[in-house]
């Protein structure tokens, strides 16, 4: 069995990475003239070779691209339930089988009708894993690294972007609906990857710890934090916590996703959701699947387009690396804030050059392409695309990856697995909705598409110095002690030198003890 963190890590982040292949994979796909010609709803359809397909209808791209986050909402709120019943492990797995039959549907796929069911199998999927892996990485690492391995989700899913939209721009290149069908089942590849790999990764020791498990929880803690050694201070004091907490949560009846909403929950699932929820209303992931029309719209055309469209998911994985550094010593509130702030200045920025130096796209669009009906030129144009790459710059190490990291950190053990479904499911019901209703919003109100994202990201900035404590630098068990003591969001800090200290058995049981005292205590400012 594999105790490593970062191996574990390594191999469960595959789970997010499903989510990057499929963003790219349609992103770098929708504007081949394979697959506007073969799934095309204007009246020239194949053979290929044919210059005016237009492809599928506003409406009906946004339908298509939808499906898959339509999916992964089901398949996030689902997974709670799968989690709590089957483990963190399996219920991963199970996330990883679902992904290769939607895959295969995808693939195969004749007509319309059958790509969007395809896709919203790979929702299902998506959703399982984007919820579930968090829980699962953060339930086994220490507290000064989890930040880095869960954040290390939204770097697997900038990088998922990345390969795949490689792969995806490398058979653009091939003729017939090979373009599109051989990049649609090469991504079973990871998911497959994926299960066996999770066979040699030990079960979460807080949900062995949930069965009565606790000789199995016992040794997946000195696994993993005792380097072997099952008297090592911290694996004590990790196992002590626990069944101080279990001990607690069994005075308390069967977890329902009603118990979220009860009085001494709801202002943790209030920030959870709207973690989330801002997440994609920063407008990244609108970025991400329809870059190519932004950029037509700044004049760039064919492998053009698809190069620069490029470059902006190689800013994405880069500036993720420093979060991966840094996140547990910068905290969570900073990130976001500072996050939000900077966002909001690009896409005012994108908005005032797009209304003063734009204009109209004549009819059918730019290209032929519906969706591209503002248009910009020289100068302006490039800095449009600076202000877009910028904007990939500020959210890569900020909102991507606490969106994952945060949620998790929030809820007791008792209602972790429902708790971070349920703020994921929001994600995803966002992501739906924006996918839908962005093409046909290019389309009717234009430019004015990044001033509601710019007030969206002026809001969440807002909303996050009010509401959301710092739980960087505190174990599982510290967050639950913060909450119930009632301090305020922006009294709360970062305690990163006494979380190592005490990892690193620097300190004495009493100091320990201390310790979370402080914690409890941190409601008198």
């Amino acid at each position: 069995m594999i105790g490593n963190i970062y191996i574990i890590t390594a191999i469960a982040v595959i789970g997010g990475g499903l989510f990057g292949f499929d963003i790219s994979s349609m992103s770098a796909i929708l504007g081949t003239q394979q697959y506007k010609c073969y799934f095309n709803q204007g009246p020239d359809g194949p053979p290929f070779n044919d210059s005016k397909c237009s492809g599928p209808k506003a409406d009906v791209q946004g339908g298509i691209t939808a499906s898959m986050p339509g999916g992964s909402f089901v398949g996030a709120l689902l997974s709670g339930f799968l989690s709590d019943l089957l483990g963190r492990k399996k219920a991963i797995q199970v996330g990883s089988i679902v992904w290769c039959i939607g895959s295969i549907l995808i693939c195969a796929s004749q007509n319309i009708g059958m790509l969007v069911v395809g896709r919203f199998i790979n929702g299902l999927a998506v959703g399982i894993c984007s919820a579930q892996v968090p829980v699962y990485v953060s339930e086994l690492a220490i507290p000064s690294m989890r930040g880095r391995v869960v954040g290390t989700q939204q770097w697997a899913i900038t990088w998922g972007i990345l390969i795949m939209f490689y792969i995806s721009y490398g058979c653009s290149f091939i003729n017939g609906t090979a373009a599109f069908r051989v990049p649609w089942g090469l991504q079973m590849i990871p998911a497959i990857g994926l299960f066996v790999g999770l066979l040699f990764l030990p079960e979460s020791p807080r949900w062995l710890a949930k069965q009565d498990r606790w000789e199995e929880c016992h040794e997946v803690l000195t696994l993993v934090h005792g380097k072997g050694d099952p008297q090592a201070p911290f694996v004590g004091r990790e196992l002590r916590e626990i069944k101080d907490m279990c001990e607690f949560e069994r005075t308390n009846a069967d977890v329902t996703y009603f118990e979220l909403f009860k009085s001494k929950m709801i202002n943790r699932t209030h920030i959870g959701v709207f973690t989330q929820i801002w997440s994609q209303l920063t407008g990244m992931n609108v970025m991400m699947y329809y870059i190519t029309y932004v950029f037509g719209m700044a004049g760039l055309t064919g492998n053009t387009n698809l190069v620069a469209s490029s470059i902006q998911y190689v800013i994405n994985v880069v500036m993720t690396i420093f979060a991966l550094i840094f996140i547990d010593r910068w905290g969570r509130r900073g990130p976001l804030i500072i996050g939000a702030t900077l966002m909001s200045i690009w896409m005012y920025a994108n908005a005032g050059l797009m209304a003063s130096y734009g204009k109209a796209a004549p009819p059918g669009g730019v290209d032929n392409v519906p969706e591209e009906s503002w248009q910009i030129a020289g100068a302006p144009a490039k800095a449009v695309i600076a202000c877009t790459y910028l904007f990939v710059a500020s959210y890569a190490p900020t909102w991507g990856p606490v969106s994952w990291i945060y949620p998790p950190e929030l809820f007791p053990l008792r209602v972790r697995g429902k708790a971070v479904a349920l703020c994921t499911s929001a994600n995803w019901i966002f992501n739906f909705a924006l996918s839908y209703f962005v093409p046909p919003a290019f389309v009717n109100i234009q430019w004015k598409v990044y001033v509601i994202f710019g007030v969206f990201c002026t809001t969440m900035s807002i909303h996050t110095f009010f509401c959301f404590p710092e739980t960087s630098g505190k174990t599982l068990e510290d967050v639950e002690e913060m909450f119930f003591s009632g301090i305020k969001p922006w009294k709360t800090r970062v305690e990163f030198r006494k979380i190592v200290a005490l990892e690193h058995g620097d300190v004495t049981d009493k100091e320990a003890a201390m310790h979370h005292e402080d914690v409890a205590a941190e409601k008198t400012g």
